[in-house]
């Protein structure tokens, strides 16, 4: 190829009216995708969440699509001071800026109180070994029911009026009651007995003979 004729190819009126149409091309479609870009993402638009925090699930629902907001239930959690089906946690939190069209995460009351894996406490614990383990998961006392046996010792657990065993679920909701001993009357007069080996001398003017009450 001579120099004249590869100067006549790269001054071609066609060859120049390619590249410019190649270069306009790409200049609208890098704008289109700006401007649809814009338009997907609502640039530059937003809204204020609504604070739907303890209103009911379809109260909230409405409150969110009139704000052109989508509502979306993620978790559910208890709070016995609130209404079953409200709305305990929102995110983003009520008051803030977003984007028309974000999703609003919801945490909803739950109808039923959590339950518990109740703890082998019955005939295996204290009076305050028990009381310090059932509160530690939550379990509310009810007052205590006493029975015959050693004072403070645990024997037993009832739960609206039956017993309850090991390993059963119970809604800490309802309080359960403890049925602990009472003691033996002759609890002193016993230990004397046995760590003399004699009979204790019968109470007199409310002391022993050689202990003084």
């Amino acid at each position: 190829m001579t120099f004249s004729e590869f100067k006549s190819k790269i001054t071609s009126p066609l060859l120049w009216g390619n590249l410019l149409g190649m270069i306009l091309f790409i200049v609208l479609l890098a704008f289109g995708v700006w401007k649809g870009l814009d338009i997907y993402t609502h640039h530059g638009e937003s809204v204020r969440v609504p604070d739907i925090k303890g209103m009911p699930l379809n109260d909230a629902r409405y409150a969110l699509n009139q704000a052109g907001l989508n509502a979306i239930v993620v978790d559910s959690s208890y709070n016995r001071n609130q209404m079953p089906g409200t709305i305990l946690e929102q995110t983003p939190a009520g008051g803030t800026n977003v984007k028309l069209g974000r999703d609003i995460y919801l945490t909803l009351n739950s109808q039923h109180s959590p339950t518990v894996a109740f703890p082998d406490i019955a005939d295996n614990c204290s009076l305050r070994e028990a009381e310090a383990r059932l509160k530690a998961l939550g379990i509310k006392l009810a007052p205590y029911e006493y029975v015959d046996g050693e004072a403070d010792w645990v024997y037993g657990v009832k739960c609206e009026g039956r017993t309850i065993d090991a390993g059963e679920r119970i809604s800490t909701d309802i309080p359960v009651v403890l049925q602990v001993g009472k003691g033996y009357e002759n609890d002193f007069r016993d230990s004397y007995t046995d760590s003399l080996g004699t009979e204790a001398p019968a109470l007199t003017d409310g002391s022993i003979e050689g202990f003084e009450l």
